[in-house]
């Protein structure tokens, strides 16, 4: 299988006429955005102690203010997504954007955990769907040939999001107090949320519809969401991301209050340490991304092989750094472990373009954050909370890498069917081009 077949499942470019500045521009505040979600959603974890301490929270109280973010962005990536497709796109990121911005102007404002609850649960509805939506633009105003490098920094933000978001909402909280620390996150993104669609037009990123010899819009034979689940392959990628993000959603999430208990970090101080421990994971998902694409170029199943290894060397180092009592030693393995943790999502990623046509790669994109919210971001601080109320957070972090065995399971059951789904992809999608070119 050569590179030329594996592009023929991608063929159609969908770039329109723009000028190269103006793509960079959507990209720049697409990305901006991105950040501004991530900041609004990770900030929590900054300010966990003071909130735990003023309210008196246990740490499955705290879970769930994290994990419900994640729970209603799986729960609602999908339908938003396709209405987003229906409706226009720049007019959905700026609601998506307004919405997110005011609900975490709502935490710096509540009185009570129910109120936080809410103004939690209103983040989770805002940001659903702006990640899938958010690459659909982007990769609309760009040349074909630059996609796959943009969608992979585009998914990094999500990261340097996090990073900023616990690094600079720590600051705040530790200065000015944990609300300022939400209200600097809201103003971020409402000034933004204003910017945008002064900035980016609507008929510039539309999708260009496939039309054959008769310029007439092609219809897909068979309906695009039966398409996202047709092979075993890619079902089982859905769930292996989903459940190797269970690892890292949960360093992200638990490493400040971590810090803070085990370490006697103060809360600006946990904030920036445990954002750099994302920093560091950021930076190897891109790696890892490249190393994957580097290897992978003319053998795709590669791609499932080093997710694989991924997720097992993984494991294997953030139990190691787990089980060492509390020093520099035990920082050094945990980012070395996160470098390599967050490694999956760029195969991931891959296999899902690879297995879906470029005509639902939105959609695509947004059943597997569906998937990564529910199975890891959502899930994982949810159940490591509840382990920490039982056992301590320390024990319940030497027991949390051991769900990337589970992952690896599932990538090899993945790699079994990987080689044959893609086939078959491939000749659906020359398939399709024959209609375009022919006629019905």
């Amino acid at each position: 299988m050569d590179a030329h077949q594996m592009a023929s499942a991608n063929d159609v470019d969908t770039s329109q006429n723009v000028t190269r500045r103006y793509a960079w521009m959507v990209f720049a505040l697409t990305f901006g955005l991105l950040i501004s979600d991530y900041m609004s959603r990770q900030v929590l974890n900054a300010v966990f102690p003071l909130i735990k301490s003023e309210w008196t929270l246990t740490d499955s109280q705290l879970g769930l203010l994290s994990g419900i973010v994640a729970l209603m962005v799986g729960l609602l990536t999908l339908p938003l997504s396709l209405m987003a497709d229906r409706f226009g796109r720049v007019k959905s990121l700026t609601i998506m954007a307004v919405l997110w911005s005011l609900a975490t102007l709502g935490c710096a404002l509540a009185q009570s955990y129910e109120q936080m609850f809410i103004a939690r649960f209103m983040v989770g509805v805002g940001e659903a769907a702006y990640g899938s939506v958010g690459i659909a633009v982007v990769v609309a105003v760009f040349p074909r040939e630059m996609r796959a490098t943009l969608a992979g920094a585009f998914m990094a933000g999500g990261v340097f999001g996090s990073f900023l978001g616990m690094s600079l909402g720590g600051i705040m909280a530790e200065h000015f107090g944990w609300r300022w620390a939400f209200a600097a996150m809201a103003f971020f993104g409402l000034f933004l949320a204003v910017l945008y669609p002064m900035v980016v037009n609507e008929k510039k990123i539309g999708m260009a519809p496939i039309k054959d010899a008769n310029n007439q819009v092609v219809k897909p034979k068979k309906s695009p969401l039966r398409s996202l689940y047709s092979s075993r392959s890619i079902v089982a990628t859905y769930i292996a991301s989903g459940l190797q993000l269970f690892v890292g959603g949960t360093v992200i999430v638990w490493m400040p209050s971590y810090l803070n208990r085990y370490y006697g970090m103060s809360t600006d101080k946990a904030g920036i340490t445990s954002a750099f421990i994302v920093l560091f994971s950021a930076v190897g998902a891109i790696l890892c991304g490249m190393l994957c694409d580097y290897l992978g170029k003319n053998r795709p199943d590669r791609k499932v092989l080093l997710a694989i290894i991924y997720c097992v060397l993984g494991c294997v180092i953030l139990v190691s750094a787990f089980s060492l009592p509390p020093g520099t030693t035990q920082i050094a393995l945990i980012c070395l472990g996160m470098f390599i943790a967050l490694g999956t999502m760029g195969p991931s990623s891959a296999m899902v373009a690879n297995l879906t046509h470029n005509s639902v790669h939105g959609t695509a994109f947004a059943t597997l954050t569906l998937a990564n919210n529910f199975l890891g971001l959502a899930l994982g601080p949810l159940v490591v909370g509840k382990l920490s109320d039982i056992i301590g957070l320390n024990q319940a972090f030497q027991y949390m890498p051991l769900m990337s065995i589970f992952a690896a399971a599932v990538f090899i059951y993945a790699k079994r069917y990987y080689h044959r789904d893609m086939e078959r992809a491939i000749a659906n999608a020359d398939l399709q081009q024959h209609t375009q070119n022919n006629g019905d």
